[in-house]
């Protein structure tokens, strides 16, 4: 049986209205002591107007932190006739001095066609919403950047230090939802975005398929009925004899998206999932958890 155990004390108000309104103040020196340590040319400003170019939402950021290794990368999108990423650190590119901080760049992501030794030079701003106060904090340099064959990113390793992002009262991250945006040359709202959302327990996440008279099995491949899981259509596909190199070794199991046709262009989903194959003797199931980004070409297994 679980005990919970609480100690009630007493003490004077006015001491801990003081302790308060100390600690108050020193956790705004930390933060501002933090945001002094970023690049003395950066400029940062404040206004009301959203990003013209691209913005990027991300739900469950705490869960993106833990989850998405290193880097996240957004969807391709267009300004000023070219296409771009923004691609986010949210713990940090500690290759480049940002442990502690939100790192984002924006980088090149379309070069063909380009001739050799191609530039491309380019004024941008980088933003992030406060959403208690709906502005936005922009940050950037004002110079041109020189985007070539050799040098294809550019941003701020210490965009934002961790501790002020992570503040509610910032306003930066809140109910663990936070956004991110960009301009690149002409102030031009072309109304383009994306919303990236993680689930960390869907609901209908376990779905069983039983197999009938399996050695009889002729054709190549078969699929399961399609089920319902975190919103989206799955089902699986076994190979009984094996898929490409395993074929006549191993038995091959896979997980596929079956409602791909609903997304939009470059669309990309992140899952964590358990493939297993149980033992109806002694219960020692054969079992892989994976997780993978899935797209319209890529059905993932074991």
């Amino acid at each position: 049986m679980d005990t919970e155990v609480k100690i009630f004390s007493t003490m004077n108000t006015t001491k801990i209205k003081s302790s308060l309104e100390v600690m108050k103040k020193k956790l705004k020196e930390e933060e501002k002591e933090a945001m002094e340590k970023v690049t003395v040319d950066t400029v940062r400003e404040e206004r009301h107007v959203a990003p013209a170019h691209y913005s990027m939402k991300i739900d469950s950021f705490s869960l993106l932190s833990e989850m998405v290794d290193n880097s996240y990368e957004s969807r391709e999108f267009e300004a000023s006739g070219y296409k771009w990423k923004l691609v986010l650190y949210p713990n940090g590119d500690k290759s480049r001095n940002g442990d502690g901080y939100i790192s984002l760049y924006l980088v090149m992501a379309d070069t063909t066609g380009f001739s050799p030794g191609w530039e491309i030079n380019a004024i941008f701003k980088l933003f992030v919403h406060d959403q208690l106060q709906d502005k936005y904090l922009t940050i950037g340099d004002g110079r041109l950047k020189r985007f070539s064959a050799i040098k294809n990113k550019w941003g701020f390793p210490q965009m934002l230090s961790l501790s002020i992002f992570n503040n509610a009262s910032n306003g930066y991250l809140i109910g663990d939802s936070s956004v991110f945006g960009v301009e690149v040359f002409v102030i031009k709202n072309e109304g383009k975005g994306e919303h990236f959302s993680m689930i960390k327990d869907p609901s209908g996440g376990t779905f069983t398929w039983e197999v009938q008279k399996f050695s009889e099995l002729t054709k190549e491949f078969y699929y399961s009925q399609v089920y319902l899981a975190g919103q989206h259509q799955w089902k699986l596909k076994l190979f009984p004899n094996g898929h490409m190199e395993q074929r006549g070794k191993h038995l091959s199991l896979y997980l596929g998206l079956d409602d791909c046709t609903k997304f939009h262009a470059g669309w990309k989903l992140f899952v964590e999932f358990t493939l297993r194959i149980r033992d109806q003797v002694r219960s020692h199931h054969h079992e892989k958890t994976i997780r993978k980004w899935f797209n319209a070409s890529r059905m993932i297994g074991v």
